[in-house]
């Protein structure tokens, strides 16, 4: 003869391991989008046509792994991070950011060097390819800028795509709260 099973943690568990489910299926549709996106970016970084830079959001996603050129008529201010040469040596970006007359601002990557003393550069013409920054972009500058090295090219190969991993853990997560309550009925009923 079969127990009745305790109504209220039963609608709990069933409700918590639906809602994982959920969150899983929708991990796969997010790899599916991640990897058009990777596959659409990786196609722009061939194309030889430069685009103007991107004001709006929209014309930003459109816009990345793409080359541009802008007019820095101000430097505003200039910053150190982590950055790579075109050889993979690790040192440092120096990125400028840059009064520009098309949106009002714009980060400029100028280059690379071993030390994180930032260049003396007082703007201009700088042509390059946009790459993520954040919520917005940066020109990565081709050729670089104030007596710089030249910084790795921005690769869509280096943004990660591992909703997949995150599709089976919710996956595992759902089963594994199956599993344990399934026991603790067992032994309820003992």
């Amino acid at each position: 003869m079969i127990r009745r099973l305790p109504l209220f943690p039963t609608l709990i568990v069933a409700a918590a391991v639906a809602v994982m489910i959920a969150l899983g299926i929708w991990q796969l549709g997010r790899a599916q989008e991640k990897e058009a996106l990777l596959t659409r970016y990786s196609a722009a970084a061939t194309m030889s046509s430069a685009v103007p830079w991107p004001v709006t959001e929209e014309e930003r996603d459109q816009a990345l792994y793409r080359h541009s050129t802008i007019a820095c008529l101000e430097v505003l201010g200039m910053r150190e991070t982590a950055g790579r040469s075109v050889q993979g040596v690790p040192g440092w970006a120096h990125v400028a950011r840059c009064r520009v007359p098309e949106s009002g601002e714009a980060e400029v990557a100028l280059g690379w060097s071993q030390e994180p003393q930032g260049p003396a550069w007082e703007g201009g013409e700088v042509s390059g390819f946009l790459a993520p920054a954040g919520e917005g972009v940066r020109l990565v500058a081709t050729p670089a800028q104030a007596g710089l090295e030249q910084l790795a090219k921005p690769d869509p190969g280096d943004l990660p795509n591992n909703h997949l991993s995150y599709a089976v853990q919710w996956f595992c997560f759902a089963l594994t709260a199956m599993v344990v309550y399934i026991l603790a009925l067992r032994r309820r009923q003992r």
